[in-house]
């Protein structure tokens, strides 16, 4: 069995929760919209026509932003097809996943959706096929005061008020060559930088977002982000990252590693970017979006040529197992600890799609194992990130070489004194056992701390997944933590291999 001892003291911090690090995705890709969160023949539809169980699901999931209508969908989109009476909107061909869109959903019924439902929307504009004057005019619809035709078109439709959305993503993956309209680093940022200034024309309060690169491994990783950020760096205020992962030839212990290759992604993106700074002689500080992020078996994806041209297609609807959840777990981990520069994080997609939440088109909806620590992350993390010092054993790994088996993070709600710390025991054949040790000050006085909750993802089948028929298979269940010593101010628990945990304890002060 490992060990592993943390020390947490609130007087040592990363920077505070940022709510939109819990954010999701909602592309016109395979079934996420349609059958998705929208099927208005469902019995549970409701008059707008969005599937009520997999509202309350979202709502349960605790997502707070939703990015919007893509993803490689977006290079390809016409906006203007998605609004205005559903009888007259044409139907069209999506060149990113060879799919007939219907354009059933649109600009106006996102937003009420996302309304509905409780989360922010964030917007993506087509940089791809379309560029400068779409964007302008889709911001024009959105959020302009009505007097002048974009958004008198947008009261015609029904919705008299702007829709007032505050952040906006300029294109997506542009630096892929499979994008519709794949641009050089030095076409993207003309274009982005010209849009961009146009945009804060009309609302210098936007919050806009320039495309990173797609992977780390991209080819014109870093030079991309440099060269878009010269250009741009004084009219944007976050530059994108996309990262998905999967055991790459069944190499499992690197996989619960994946982790790292985030962290690494995030650091390489903020020297470049401060760099940028550094030579503009700037105090700005560029955060970074991590607007795709997931678990993803890309391997069993044979590519968009391969695919049939269909209406909501079943497109990588990948079935996700414990060690896929303890993988997720990590990952938002690694997004707190990094939340001093990490703005906003979008989990893709939220339906169906790669996703937390499956649905049967007419049937039933139900959590996947990497729900649960989404959700209980985001219901519990709240106020400031701690810097924990942490020492454990490692584990070794082909793609990071030796990692800590034990990778933590905690959140201290100074309102509350409450205090939550998210775990994960990445070694497959060994327990850990943890020792917590809470180190804090009130008014001169140890502070002591009472157990609330110890809650955990962890089964013995690793390959133990959710379906309909056994929606609740994994979920999370109680783990063995206990406060110990005459100060309460220690903790200790087992973690068993391949876990995720959250550890909810609440203050008290010792007399």
């Amino acid at each position: 069995m490992g060990a592993a001892t943390v020390r947490l003291d609130p007087a040592f911090t990363v920077g505070p929760v940022r709510p939109r690090t819990f954010g999701s995705f909602v592309e016109h890709m395979g079934r996420c919209v349609y059958t998705g969160i929208y099927e208005p023949d469902h019995p549970g539809a409701d008059e707008l026509g969005f599937r009520t169980d997999v509202a309350q699901l979202v709502r349960e999931l605790g997502v707070t932003v939703v990015r919007y209508p893509g993803g490689n969908f977006v290079s390809n989109y016409r906006w203007e097809d998605g609004v205005g009476p559903k009888a007259d909107r044409p139907t069209q061909l999506d060149l990113a996943w060879r799919s007939v869109e219907t354009n059933q959903v649109g600009t106006d019924d996102f937003v009420d959706w996302a309304r509905g439902v409780g989360v922010e929307p964030m917007m993506a504009v087509n940089l791809g096929t379309r560029g400068l004057q779409e964007a302008i005019d889709l911001l024009l619809y959105c959020n302009a005061e009505t007097g002048t035709a974009w958004p008198d078109r947008r009261a015609k439709n029904g919705h008299t008020e702007p829709h007032d959305i505050r952040v906006w993503c300029l294109g997506n993956e542009m630096d892929g060559p499979w994008q519709m309209g794949h641009k050089t680093a030095e076409e993207y940022a003309r274009v982005a930088e010209e849009t961009a200034r146009a945009m804060r024309r009309i609302d210098e309060g936007l919050e806009l977002v320039a495309c990173g690169s797609s992977n780390r491994g991209m080819p014109t990783f870093g030079t991309w982000e440099r060269v878009v950020l010269e250009r741009c760096f004084d009219l944007v205020d976050h530059i994108s990252a996309h990262a998905y992962y999967e055991p790459v030839d069944g190499d499992v212990d690197s996989f619960l590693a994946s982790s790292e290759d985030m962290h690494r992604f995030i650091e390489s993106v903020v020297a470049t970017a401060d760099h940028v700074a550094t030579v503009k002689g700037s105090d700005k500080r560029i955060m970074v979006s991590f607007d795709e992020w997931n678990v993803w078996f890309q391997e069993r994806f044979h590519g968009e040529s391969s695919l049939e041209i269909r209406e909501a297609p079943e497109l990588i609807e990948d079935v996700y197992d414990v060690t896929d959840a303890v993988v997720v777990g990590s990952l938002l981990i690694t997004l707190l600890q990094h939340t001093d520069r990490v703005s906003m994080a979008c989990q893709a997609q939220l339906v169906n799609v790669i996703a937390p939440i499956a649905t049967r088109p007419g049937g039933g909806a139900w959590r996947q194992t990497i729900f649960h620590p989404f959700a209980l992350t985001a219901a519990y993390a709240r106020g400031t990130v701690l810097r924990p010092a942490v020492h454990c054993d490692q584990v070794q790994t082909k793609a990071f070489g030796p990692v800590d088996q034990v990778v933590v993070t905690a959140t201290h709600d100074p309102e509350t004194g409450d205090l939550a710390v998210f775990v994960v025991n990445r070694s497959r054949t060994e327990s850990a056992e943890l020792t917590l040790d809470v180190a804090a000050a009130v008014g001169g006085h140890p502070t002591a701390y009472a157990l609330v909750e110890h809650l955990q993802v962890h089964d013995d089948d690793t390959s133990a997944s959710n379906t309909e028929a056994q929606p609740d298979r994994v979920t999370p269940r109680p783990g063995d933590a206990a406060v110990v010593g005459t100060d309460s101010t220690t903790l200790t628990a087992t973690l068993p291999p391949t876990s995720w945990h959250c550890i909810r304890l609440t203050e008290g002060t010792v007399q």
